[in-house]
């Protein structure tokens, strides 16, 4: 009988928690078990979130004035430095490159291999291929790549491509961090619509929830992709 009430207690507890998150908004979910059961202290966390986790968990945005505030004059010694590169880990450089240059249009702007650590890395950008300098992998082409702005670096650790257990994890499902890169487009729909026609994957299209200037798609990794117009976004 008493091992049957545990099982009960504990089965009613595990299905309380987890409608109780349901109800409750992500960002508050994160509390624990204890805090959640305790009346008090839920209370407290629920309707006091600014003093436990900043105004920005409470649903309040910083105001202009405080992140003006918050910006520092850039050092003169940070003068030459650029944005330079996102890097993500690719399974499959055969699916990947492809998409990069075919969908999106971007150029391969470099190519290093590391046979000691059995990796590659692709650099790929939005430059003119008669702006190449120098052949594939060589000093000249990579010193030239490396100093583009805004650049996508593809990793890809060897023998991936041949794991079918292998998967890497795009951030946006839990637990949640990197969330996407960004590509402007002069015409949102047009360009979804080629990419329709391309067989692309959408994870929201531009007629899909209440913002209806942007979509997103996926590469073949499942890394997200905002396709915006800066003319429309906002």
């Amino acid at each position: 009988m008493i091992k049957k009430t545990i099982a009960f207690l504990s089965n009613s507890y595990r299905s309380y928690t987890y409608l109780l998150s349901l109800c409750i908004p992500q960002n508050i979910r994160r509390l624990s078990h204890l805090d959640v059961l305790n009346r008090n202290n839920f209370k407290f966390n629920l309707f006091n979130t600014s003093t436990q986790m900043g105004d920005q968990a409470a649903g309040i945005p910083i105001t202009n004035e405080e992140i003006l505030k918050l910006c520092k004059s850039p050092d003169p010694a940070t003068k030459d430095f650029i944005f330079q590169q996102t890097m993500y880990r690719i399974k499959d450089p055969r699916k990947s490159i492809p998409f990069y240059t075919d969908v999106l249009g971007m150029t391969l702007l470099t190519k290093l291999d590391f046979p000691e650590m059995k990796f590659t890395v692709y650099f790929l950008g939005f430059e003119e291929s008669k702006d190449l300098v120098g052949n594939l992998g060589s000093k000249e082409r990579t010193e030239w790549a490396l100093s583009r702005k805004a650049t996508l670096e593809l990793t890809h650790n060897w023998g991936t491509e041949n794991d079918p257990e292998q998967k890497y994890h795009n951030g946006n499902s839990d637990p949640r961090g990197y969330g996407h890169i960004g590509v402007m487009v002069p015409n949102v729909d047009e360009a979804c619509a080629r990419f329709e026609n391309l067989g692309v994957n959408f994870i929201k299209r531009p007629q899909d929830g209440k913002m209806k200037t942007l979509a997103f798609i996926s590469d073949p990794d499942g890394y997200w992709i905002e396709i915006f117009c800066n003319k429309t976004v906002v």
